[in-house]
């Protein structure tokens, strides 16, 4: 894509590596100034409706709020999820967030990419369209997994567009094998084999399904309340009657593969380091398919950032543990509204180059789950829903 609305930084000089401190301990915000509601599970999922963005069509979640002030955010899920993922966290972010959460082309309930795109350029471009013809930005910008990877090239490439920017175990490169991860990802590498093993896949049970893969999301799939798993179960199936649902993940996957390979400016690394806005990161301690060993890194590579990690938490923490999600999102506003914050950090300017450029591809904190210190930790419950 070349118009104007990718228009970024120039490429031809790469930021000098740095050495890099010891990982910012991430703070959660003061139950005083951000009283937060009790997590209700019995909540369905946000409506939604289908948009057009581009020459795209997909499905937007809306999280309304009650304050008249309140400041917009975007919630980007990962691969294999949905606008779902975030039901609880953007209820309980509601009273300072407006919340979208947006089904990415070929995911949820969104129709595919009309070019059959699914790189991980290709998501930001869309995820970096929708913000402008939106007009909501500079956004709160929340990615989980492939989505966190997506909100990296978006802040990086556009900074008009994200005000902070909160990673949840974000899809970094890691090629090496995980013990206990889904043994199903690496035979969607192989040409032909990935196809017939998600056609095998798509003849489970939808029940089944979704168990298995909270089984590999959750350090404790036991506490997902039951009307979650019939909510995914019934997405699932709503996504069955989709023809591109299967090619949407497989593409999906290989792309963010590839984008692992990116070498220079490309690198996902780079780009991290190139963006400005305050960021939190936050990680399961358990999680299996993105290795917590990358946290410090990815939390000291971003100029403006802290960490958090959650024990006791795997992938996806906004849906296992949503209220540290949420105290740890608005400890970022807080120290985002900081006027003595400053980021020491030179990069060029924007300029030119769009996202394109890509090639289509391109410490440790540990914080009591209340949030709240002294508090005794109360088992959390999970919020959202996860289908595959």
């Amino acid at each position: 894509m070349s118009d104007s609305s990718t228009t970024s930084r120039p490429g031809t000089a790469l930021p000098p590596r740095r050495s890099r401190p010891p990982a910012r301990i991430a703070e959660l915000a003061d139950p005083a100034d951000y009283p937060l509601a009790p997590v209700d599970t019995s909540r369905p999922p946000w409506p939604g409706e289908e948009i057009a963005v581009g020459r795209s069509r997909i499905y937007r979640r809306r999280t309304p709020s009650a304050n008249p002030d309140a400041e917009p955010a975007l919630y980007v899920h990962g691969l294999g999820g949905a606008s779902t993922n975030f039901t609880d966290m953007a209820d309980l972010l509601s009273p300072w967030l407006a919340g979208d959460a947006i089904d990415l082309p070929g995911f949820g309930r969104s129709g595919p990419p009309p070019d059959r795109d699914y790189s991980v350029a290709a998501h930001a471009r869309l995820v970096t369209r929708y913000l402008e013809q939106s007009g909501r930005g500079p956004v709160h910008l929340v990615g989980n997994s492939m989505g966190g990877a997506i909100s990296i090239r978006v802040a990086a490439y556009r900074p008009d567009l994200v005000r902070t920017l909160t990673l949840i175990s974000p899809a970094v490169p890691d090629l090496r094998p995980r013990k206990g991860s889904d043994l199903l990802l690496p035979l969607l590498l192989v040409p032909g084999l990935g196809a017939r093993a998600l056609a095998r896949a798509e003849g489970y049970p939808p029940e089944l399904r979704v168990r298995a893969v909270i089984e590999l999301c959750f350090a404790h799939p036991e506490l997902v309340p039951d009307n979650r798993l019939a909510e995914a179960a019934e997405e699932l199936t709503h996504r069955r009657g989709y023809p591109w649902a299967a090619e949407a993940m497989l593409r999906s996957f290989r792309g963010l593969v590839r984008s692992y390979l990116a070498s220079g400016g490309r690198s996902t690394w780079r780009l991290l380091n190139q963006i400005d806005a305050p960021a939190v990161v936050i990680w399961g301690e358990l999680d299996r398919l993105v290795d917590v060993a990358h946290a410090p890194r990815v939390a000291t590579e971003l100029p403006d950032a802290s960490l958090l990690v959650l024990p006791d938490v795997g992938h996806t923490a906004q849906l296992e543990d949503p209220a540290s999600t949420a105290r740890a999102i608005l400890g970022l506003l807080s120290r985002a509204g900081d006027p003595s914050r400053a980021v020491a950090h030179h990069r060029p300017d924007v300029s030119s180059q769009s996202m394109d450029g890509l090639s289509g591809e391109p410490g440790k904190a540990v914080e009591r789950r209340s949030g709240e210190p002294g508090k005794a930790v109360e088992r959390r419950s999970a919020g959202g829903s996860i289908a595959r």
